[in-house]
């Protein structure tokens, strides 16, 4: 919550600062890069914070336990969403701290924005965690190891350090998929001093709120699928180390 965090802030807010010292004056790097990799992290956290607590059920072997239970698979998943928002705003709250303390970052020029942009992250980030919770569930611990790197996949499509005018046209067509485009998209202009980015971070919710709504259903799928095939059970035998 604090390790990680913290290292990529003071990191990037170095390389900012230096950006600024050799950069022409009145442009500053801070809001550019340090704010998209602050919001870019919390996005990050909120993902992994929904697949740890899901990972630590796999490792413990723990689910023939949890769902002898009268737990429904929703109140499985509220638990997992919950833990990983107390989690995730604890390290949003130490990346502010760091961010603006130290380097001078501000994000009183977007006002209330700034709830929007943090509430469509949240809601991608808990949405790519429920389906990768599925993912596991179907193919095995194993494929614990895809996980991992999902968040830096998609970086270089959501147009987090870039206008996704500089990729190619089939990455933009991928851009346009993901809710952090919006983001990040409607967040540049200001920083810009451009003006506000219109209705882009509207559809980024929109699209959000679906992505949460798929996921739980594919997960709900996997999850009756699992229990007829036996596969659930079977993580009580199957070995993950």
């Amino acid at each position: 919550m604090f390790a990680w965090v913290g290292i990529d802030m003071v990191l990037w807010g170095f390389i900012t600062r230096y950006l600024n010292s050799v950069s022409s004056p009145g442009f500053n790097f801070v809001p550019v890069f340090l704010g998209a990799v602050l919001l870019w992290d919390f996005f990050t956290r909120v993902m992994q914070g929904v697949t740890m607590v899901f990972f630590e059920d796999v490792w413990s072997r723990n689910f023939l336990n949890i769902f002898a239970t009268p737990l429904s698979v929703m109140e499985y998943l509220s638990g997992l969403v919950l833990t990983s928002l107390a989690t995730s705003f604890v390290g949003l709250l130490v990346m502010w701290v760091l961010a603006s303390a130290v380097f001078g970052l501000s994000y009183a020029v977007y006002g209330l924005r700034i709830v929007l942009y943090l509430s469509i992250l949240l809601m991608f980030g808990i949405s790519l965690g429920i389906l990768a919770c599925a993912m596991v569930l179907r193919l095995g611990p194993a494929a614990e190891w895809f996980v991992w790197p999902i968040p830096a996949l998609l970086a270089p499509f959501a147009g987090v350090f870039y206008p996704l005018s500089t990729l190619p046209r089939w990455m933009r067509g991928i851009g346009r998929m993901l809710p952090p485009s919006y983001v990040f998209e409607g967040m540049r202009p200001i920083v810009l001093g451009k003006g506000a980015g219109g209705i882009l971070p509207v559809w980024g919710a929109f699209l959000g709120v679906c992505y949460i709504f798929l996921a739980c259903w594919v997960f709900t799928i996997v999850f009756k699928s699992a229990v007829r095939s036996g596969l659930l059970a079977r993580y009580s035998a199957e070995s993950v180390s």
